[in-house]
């Protein structure tokens, strides 16, 4: 089978040289710090020098590293050993980011897949994890077969952004659920209520945002906010009472402020009565 390269052996590097091998291809892997590489040394990965040595292995190479400038800097060391090699850029960044990756392949005569794994480094080779690619079609088929050993691939186009797209949008979904969770940890404490007895009433709201989430979806891809559950003026009130009671706990509310400000400038061009979802025109 043919060989695949793995640079950036970080946990979730070292999960996909594993799964890798436990599809029964052989590995090449390059690592800045070499003594991160030796469990999968073990299990009979070959280690290259460097990252010349390393791309020229294989004809689809794996970079999952910080995030582009670091991915950047492979590519910009690995020289021509690019030229007629698939690069597919596993780093967490900005959707531009990408897009200059892929300019500065293209420039080494190599080929370029941006991709975003969006399920932790534990189910990578298994069923449950899940990989977005952008780039070309003919060659994220080409490769699917590969990409399918580590995680369930999805195509999400041509533009080399649109993986990561779906990454920053998906993560400011996530890293501002867990803020709000801490939030409310910090506003509950202050109130003299323990961690343990707010949770069963966080999970349940937690059990009620699907609906949400799909309802706000449909009027923002509809372009319909009127008939409204959640009117923009009492969205506006609310935010005051917790923005206060945020204050009151020591909390800085700059967050909170920031999405008041856009209510408040829904509110102040006459959609008060609209839904929530019309907000989203004055973030």
């Amino acid at each position: 089978m043919n060989s695949v390269t793995v640079l950036g052996l970080g946990p979730m590097g070292r999960a996909l040289a594993g799964a890798l091998l436990d599809a029964g291809r052989p590995v090449t892997v390059w690592n800045r710090t070499e003594a991160k590489a030796d469990g999968v040394r073990a299990r009979g990965v070959r280690w290259a020098r460097t990252p010349a040595e390393a791309v020229a292995a294989s004809e689809l190479v794996l970079i999952n590293v910080v995030d582009h400038a670091a991915l950047d800097s492979i590519v910009t060391s690995a020289g021509s050993s690019i030229a007629g090699r698939t690069i597919v850029g596993l780093s967490s960044d900005t959707p531009d980011r990408a897009r200059r990756t892929a300019e500065l392949v293209a420039s080494a005569n190599g080929r370029y897949l941006d991709g975003a794994i969006m399920t932790p480094t534990q189910t990578i080779g298994t069923a449950d994890a899940s990989i977005l690619v952008a780039g070309p079609r003919e060659l994220f088929e080409r490769h699917q077969p590969t990409i399918a050993t580590l995680a369930a691939p999805t195509w999400v186009g041509d533009d080399y952004g649109r993986a990561a797209g779906f990454d920053m949008a998906l993560l400011g979904l996530f890293w501002t659920s867990v803020s709000g969770f801490l939030h409310a940890l910090k506003v509950a404490d202050a109130n003299g209520i323990a961690a343990d007895e707010l949770l069963p009433h966080a999970l349940g709201i937690a059990e009620i945002l699907p609906p949400i989430l799909t309802e706000l979806a449909e009027r923002v891809r509809d372009d319909r906010h009127d008939d409204s559950a959640a009117p923009v003026s009492s969205v506006a009130a609310s935010l005051r009472h917790l923005i206060a009671a945020s204050r009151d706990a020591g909390i800085d509310p700059a967050a909170l402020d920031a999405f008041r400000r856009s209510v408040d400038a829904a509110v102040g061009v006459g959609h008060g009565e609209d839904e929530i979802s019309r907000v989203l025109a004055q973030l």
